[in-house]
């Protein structure tokens, strides 16, 4: 028996049937569809924080946004393209001419050039035909190429899209140079059943070079998705800290990492010690609130109230944590309560040296279960409205929307 594991690992049984990329390129999007999160701003200068940890972290591609936004946009991204970080620096842009430029004029050494491929997009959103499309994806493509820039092509609702489209589109601009391509989730409808036969039968049409994924998250598949497309051997994965993005958000780095890490055993050549340090600064410059129970990154991801949890990790670790705290740059908390157990008060007392009897320690658990029951919830109330206010509606207000209405000089006609 001493010799049995102390846990299965049941991954071991599917090895043979993934086939991840040596090595997988993390491409990150937080500041590009990150910062396309509702409410999210970031200035030049946070740009830079951000990209620069990122970097260091070992992220290989960063997007550092779309220049063409604005000239506040455009002088973030030469800001970051400036900063000689080790990661590639990366701009996007739409299949138009001046969008490309933009790049080109940023210094960025890598644009991504996108177009929607969905039917829906091409009748209602672009009014273009698919040979129309074709022909602006083409043009765009080969103006980066000749402008020396590394060329990655996406298409938004790639898998919504009609799949002999997708693979006249791609095939072509692969033809014409693209050095990667990117299959997009743009409203994560994907399961990852259906995502493996999708990126399979995409490979199989098309047999990209480099080719990533970009997968959202209004299912809650993101990272599942993500995670899908490693094993069929995709080369670099979108990405974003915190999962921050339009809508749900996108596929959280930090998820992806460190399952890809420590449930996969692919060594990513990112170090998850700073994943945490690295949530936390894009939580304070995004103003977005980390959610309390987020995996790995969460305030309560390595934290037990509940006495047999606790009891469990106080005699093991692994009976209540599937890895320790440290590789993403965090500590275990032993949280007292209503559900606290008598080994974590024995626990509590020893970071002071301190004994009790039995009957010492039964007062001591009743005073702190009542304590823990009898707990107001003002202040936690008092968060919440002031949380809802500013994440239901965020943006510009209605009343600073009609003031500049009224300052611009437009005048409502009656109806």
């Amino acid at each position: 028996m001493e010799d049995s594991p102390l846990v299965e690992n049941f991954h071991v049984r599917t090895a043979s049937e993934r086939h991840f990329a040596d090595p997988i390129q993390f491409w990150d999007e937080t500041l590009r569809d990150g910062e396309q999160m509702p409410g999210v701003h970031f200035s030049p200068e946070e740009k830079l924080r951000i990209a620069t940890v990122l970097s260091d972290v070992g992220v290989s591609v960063i997007d550092a946004g779309i220049p063409v936004v604005s000239p506040e946009e455009a002088a973030a991204v030469r800001r970051v393209v400036g900063a000689g970080l080790k990661a590639k620096i990366l701009a996007s842009a739409r299949t138009v001419p001046g969008d490309v430029e933009a790049v080109i004029q940023s210094g960025a050494s890598h644009i991504a050039i996108f177009v929607a491929a969905s039917e829906v997009h091409l009748r209602y959103k672009l009014k273009m035909t698919q040979d129309q499309v074709l022909a602006a994806s083409l043009a765009s493509v080969r103006r980066a190429k000749d402008a020396g820039l590394h060329v990655a092509f996406v298409t938004e609702d790639t898998v919504r899209a009609p799949l002999d489209f997708v693979e006249r589109l791609y095939k072509a601009v692969q033809s014409a140079g693209a050095d990667r391509l990117v299959v997009s989730d743009t409203v994560g409808i994907m399961t990852p059943i259906t995502f493996r036969w999708y990126l399979e039968e995409f490979e199989r049409r098309v047999h990209p070079k480099d080719w990533s994924v970009h997968c959202h998250n209004d299912f809650g598949l993101a990272v599942a998705n993500t995670l899908t497309a490693c094993e069929v051997g995709v080369t670099a994965p979108h990405v974003c800290v915190n999962g921050l993005g339009e809508r749900a958000g996108n596929a959280s780095l930090e998820e992806v990492v460190v399952s890809l890490e420590a449930l996969y055993g692919v060594a990513t050549a990112i170090d998850t010690s700073r994943l945490f340090e690295l949530s936390r600064l894009v939580e304070e410059v995004s103003g977005v609130p980390i959610p309390a129970n987020k995996a790995l990154v969460g305030y309560n991801s390595f934290s037990h109230e509940a006495g047999i949890h606790t009891h469990g990790v106080l005699a093991h670790t692994l009976t209540y944590e599937p890895l320790q705290p440290e590789v993403v740059g965090r500590h275990r908390q032993m949280i007292l309560g209503k559900h606290t157990g008598k080994a974590a008060l024995v626990e509590k007392l020893k970071e002071r040296g301190v004994a009790a009897t039995d009957p010492m320690l039964a007062e001591l658990l009743r005073r702190v279960k009542e304590s823990g029951e009898g707990r107001g919830k003002e202040q936690l109330r008092a968060f919440l409205d002031t949380y809802r206010s500013l994440f239901e509606h965020p943006g510009i207000s209605d009343a600073e929307f009609w003031r500049m209405v009224d300052e611009t000089g437009i005048h409502i006609e009656a109806q």
